[in-house]
């Protein structure tokens, strides 16, 4: 029998709360290198480009979390207990 980690708890809150902060970072990210952008240059549009980098970036990141979350439900869900058909023979 596996014992868990002391702090798992903690682990899988931080991990799940990782999303939300990645995804204001990324966001900001791109706000700010736009805004940096249109400093320098001028070109007003810049700002809008990197507003839109930023928000591809956080859509990149939620992506990415759910193909972390499916890959662990596909594993659970081969496990018997978990199992949603009465015979397990059809498995």
């Amino acid at each position: 029998m596996q014992k868990d980690p002391k702090f798992k708890k903690v682990v899988v809150g931080a991990n799940d709360l990782s999303l939300g902060i990645s995804i204001v970072v990324a966001i900001l990210l791109g706000v700010g290198l736009g805004y940096l952008l249109q400093k320098f240059s001028g070109i007003a549009w810049l700002f809008w480009l990197g507003v839109a980098w930023g928000i591809g970036g956080a859509i990149l990141n939620i992506y990415k979390a759910y193909k972390r979350a499916k890959k662990e439900f596909d594993e659970l869900a081969k496990e018997l207990k978990y199992s949603y058909k009465e015979n397990p023979d059809e498995l």
